[in-house]
């Protein structure tokens, strides 16, 4: 009896002990080393965005912040291209407010906003399903800089130049708010 606790005792060491050098392992991503897929199910290599910077935010079709999609486009048409770009990531974490499928999704945008920046797949920003994008950003064992919680659509997100978490702006932050412009000027 002795031997068969010390062995299970062994076990749940060993187990112990792998568990926490996965998430050493993850520890030592960078931003640039996840796999992600545009909407349209292409694969897309993010590691194509260092040298510029991002803000990356969660978006959804039916909510009362949703006309912030005309902002991001601004400011898309205004700093977006060359050093800067917007990573969308559709959620319905927070009261199904992205029910649609990919293609509806798409439609959307075009036909109400003109969105020309990147949309990526609908993922989950917060839960047991989350992202490991979201991961990366919300938790400081993974970034190096800050833990956060996702509040709600349209929470933003801002990376720099080399991949770095620099900070995060509420959902009611206008994409367009001086602290962003700000950040994209310097």
């Amino acid at each position: 009896m002795k031997l068969l606790i010390f062995i299970a005792v062994l076990a749940l060491m060993a187990w112990t002990f792998q568990t926490k050098k996965t998430i050493l392992m993850q520890d030592d991503r960078t931003f640039y080393e996840h796999t992600i897929q545009t909407i349209d199910g292409v694969n897309f290599d993010l590691s194509s965005l260092k040298g510029k910077k991002l803000l990356v935010v969660n978006v959804a079709s039916e909510c009362g912040l949703t006309p912030q999609y005309k902002e991001l486009q601004e400011l898309y048409d205004e700093f977006g291209g060359e050093g800067f770009e917007i990573l969308g990531f559709p959620a319905n974490n927070f009261g199904s407010q992205e029910p649609g499928s990919h293609s509806e999704i798409v439609a959307f945008c075009e036909k109400n906003y003109g969105v020309t920046f990147q949309i990526f797949e609908k993922i989950s920003v917060k839960g047991d399903d989350q992202h490991p994008i979201y991961q990366w950003l919300t938790r400081k064992e993974l970034n190096s800089k800050k833990s956060v919680s996702v509040k709600w659509n349209f929470q933003k997100f801002l990376i720099d130049e080399e991949g770095n978490w620099v900070d995060y702006l509420l959902p009611t932050t206008s994409p367009k708010s001086e602290k962003i412009t700000q950040w994209l000027q310097n």
